[in-house]
């Protein structure tokens, strides 16, 4: 038996829901790259970093490929750019609703 639609999505944005997780997505904006150059990026231990692109790639969030000892990272799907943008531009209405406010304050 498959899980309702609303389930499903609540799990994907449950996976979205990590800051290092968001800004692994931002800096692959630009392409793949790989994990020497997301640490410094991301800003967070290595070990850490590890964890999120794990949690990532097991939802297909994130792609990995070895070449050598490197470890080479893209998006799966583009759309998950479209995303952040919408996300991005929801937050910013938002808070443009938030400073009329406070203006009229």
């Amino acid at each position: 038996m498959t899980a309702p639609i609303y389930e499903v999505k609540a799990q994907f944005f449950k996976t979205l829901g990590h800051p290092a997780r968001i800004r692994v997505l931002e800096v692959l904006r630009d392409g793949e790259r790989p994990v020497a150059e997301l640490i410094p990026e991301v800003g967070i231990e290595a070990s850490h970093l590890s964890q999120q692109l794990g949690v990532m790639r097991r939802a297909n969030l994130i792609q990995a490929r070895k070449v050598g000892s490197n470890v080479y990272y893209s998006v799966g799907d583009p759309m998950l750019f479209e995303l952040l943008e919408v996300a991005k531009r929801i937050i910013k209405a938002s808070l443009t609703e938030t400073q009329e406010l406070l203006e009229q304050i």
